[in-house]
């Protein structure tokens, strides 16, 4: 049992997208959102106010399957992809700066750093793709021996993590391809994420072990302690003091948690999608609004603000 409760019900709600998403992100600051629509392509929102800015379409075939999104930290540019294309995009005016097709293997997961200066592609061959669209450097990292499942960038773009289905978790620096560190799993590694002030770096596989591990030293920090025997994250992000971490799952689930210790301290469960039968959604992304409050992003279409009861 979480020491702090379990809650279904937000503060506030904010439909994004009628219909429901194929995928989210939040930015870091918690004031931006892109959301890939199942009716009505992709949509960009201004979190301060409730506007929607702009649409965009990945591809003019008229079908929206765009499952990978990311924001850079600094709000300067988005990478969206579907399995077979990746584009970069303006977030300031609202254009596309480039289109590009991945022809021999699929796309896993993509993420792009300040000033759209980098981007990172996991794809289905086990190569991670490190590319600069302004110079067109392009660097693949071959550490991985099976699918890559999960990726994310620093800031800075200078440092990556992937995490695949050979069990392994790198941190590797993109202008070298040399490895820094290697995170062991048990099972496949089906979720990795960066703390972007560059303490740490979590790392979860499909069976028991969510661990965080400290970036400078790569020794484990914590292990995520919980009773289920499987549990999946769809997203992990950092507090900005460095005490937490809050996750999201397919399940509706949404934890937070001690970095120190791994214990869980609350989880709230997101609106199920419409018409979903068992009631069920897909949680995309997580932030923390404030000591107090966090938003999450979801396969329901909504943006759902909730309380943390201490």
């Amino acid at each position: 049992m979480s020491c702090g409760g379990s809650s279904n019900v937000p503060i506030s709600s904010f439909r994004l997208a009628d219909g429901g998403s194929h995928a989210g992100h939040i930015s870091a600051d918690n004031t931006i959102a892109v959301v890939s629509t199942i009716n009505n392509g992709i949509t960009v929102w201004d979190l301060t106010t409730n506007e929607q800015r702009f649409v965009w379409r990945h591809q003019d075939d008229g079908n929206n399957s765009v499952t990978n999104i990311h924001i850079a930290f600094d709000n300067s540019y988005v990478v969206t992809s579907d399995r077979e294309a990746f584009a970069l995009w303006d977030l300031d005016i609202g254009e596309p700066e480039g289109f590009w097709r991945i022809d021999e293997t699929s796309i896993r997961d993509i993420a792009v750093s300040n000033q759209g200066r980098g981007i990172l592609v996991g794809r289905s061959s086990g190569k991670v793709m490190f590319f600069e669209p302004k110079t067109g450097r392009r660097l693949e990292f071959l550490g991985h021996l099976e699918k890559v499942n999960s990726v994310d960038i620093s800031p800075n773009g200078f440092y990556a993590l992937t995490g695949g289905n050979d069990y392994l978790a790198y941190l590797w620096d993109t202008r070298t391809g040399q490895v820094i560190h290697k995170f062991e799993h048990t099972s496949r590694v089906t979720k990795v994420s960066l703390d972007d002030k560059g303490r740490y770096a979590f790392t979860a596989d499909s069976k028991r072990d969510a661990r965080i591990w400290d970036l400078v030293t790569g020794k484990e920090v914590s292990n995520l302690q919980y009773m289920a025997r499987q549990r999946i994250f769809t997203t992990a992000v950092f507090s900005d003091d460095g005490k937490y971490l809050l996750t999201g799952s397919p399940a509706r689930r949404i934890n937070r948690w001690d970095v120190k210790t791994g214990e869980e301290l609350n989880e709230w469960r997101v609106s199920a999608r419409e018409g979903s039968k068992p009631a069920s959604a897909v949680v995309h992304d997580v932030g923390f609004l404030s000591d107090n409050e966090i938003i999450s992003e979801s396969t329901n279409g909504l943006l759902e603000k909730w309380k943390i009861e201490n």
